[in-house]
């Protein structure tokens, strides 16, 4: 009886030796495994068994995306403005081998050579530029972090300038030069509106005059244009009435033609004429030869002639 615990107590210690070497290495981390204190492998995501008391597991390594934020360097500008800057740096390990052997306190170091290298930049940017070039101070620092630390196994993604935060002295004179510009903008701004107003004004005035002159030339031309078309009725009317009398004439004469009237009746029209031509006022009427042949008008005439006297 004795026994068969000594065996089982063996099965079970032996069961918690393999379940305690049996690693499950989990998403987005790597294991860097020594054997007897030289590097062996690296284990990715998955099932690995470790040999007991041979292999150790030297560092657990994040693949993720790391963030840090470093904490205000003081800087130097070219123009010997001092003023503080922190930063923000994301990376990543991409080699863990390399992350674990390749430099002592892997943060630290990024975190030295971000503050060397930010000082190196700004020292060749005066106040003005190093408030304007982030995007040139980011990349610079980007550019020289990534070749310095990818011996390490350290690929670094971007480098945020957080804060730019120059001395008190120099935040008050850009406060009053900014109030400056603001005010001499709006100064701008109100005589550009007072100007555009007056000529907007002028604009109004002038087309309000050129309408007026307008309406005046077309009042003008439109009472021209009813005289001169009355005249043209007028005078159209006049001729009308002109052909149409000389028109009647002609057809009286056409229709005394076509009558075709006798000597005695010629010499009664004749003396017509003559009466009316006397119109009540002469004295004489000199007849012509031709109607006095004509005896049997005498005593016509007699009796007109009486009656003129």
């Amino acid at each position: 009886m004795f026994e068969n615990w000594i065996v089982l107590i063996l099965i079970a210690v032996i069961i918690l030796f393999i379940a305690t070497n049996i690693k499950i290495v989990p998403q987005a981390r790597a294991y860097v495994i020594e054997r007897l204190g030289a590097y062996n492998a690296t284990w990715q995501v998955g099932l690995h068994f470790k040999i007991p008391l041979i292999d150790k597991i030297a560092k657990k390594v994040s693949l993720k995306e790391h963030v840090i934020d470093f904490p205000p360097q003081p800087v130097i500008t070219k123009d010997n403005v001092t003023m503080e800057i922190d930063t923000v740096i994301y990376f990543q390990i991409t080699d863990p081998k390399l992350y674990s052997y390749g430099v002592e306190q892997p943060m630290a170091a990024i975190e030295n050579l971000t503050a060397t290298t930010l000082r190196n930049i700004i020292g060749e940017l005066e106040l003005d530029e190093s408030l304007t070039s982030r995007e040139y101070i980011n990349t610079k620092i980007r550019e020289v972090l990534d070749e310095a630390t990818d011996p390490w196994g350290i690929k670094i993604n971007r480098v945020e300038v957080k804060n730019i935060v120059p001395p008190h002295d120099i935040q008050t004179a850009m406060e009053k030069q900014m109030r400056a510009e603001r005010e001499r903008r709006e100064a701008i701004l109100r005589a550009e509106g007072e100007k555009k107003s007056a000529i907007l004004i002028a604009e109004g005035n002038k087309q309000s005059l050129i309408l007026e002159a307008e309406g005046q030339k077309s009042a003008v031309i439109l009472a021209a244009e009813a005289a001169r078309e009355a005249q043209i009725r007028e005078a159209e009317g006049q001729s009308e009435a002109i052909l149409l009398v000389q028109k009647a004439t002609a057809d009286g004469i056409k229709m005394l033609v076509e009558s075709n009237p006798s000597n005695p009746v010629i010499a009664i029209k004749s003396l017509e004429a003559f009466a009316k031509a006397a119109d009540g006022q002469a004295t004489k009427i000199i007849i012509p030869s031709e109607i006095q042949s004509l005896a049997g008008l005498a005593t016509s005439v007699t009796e007109l002639v009486k009656r003129e006297l």
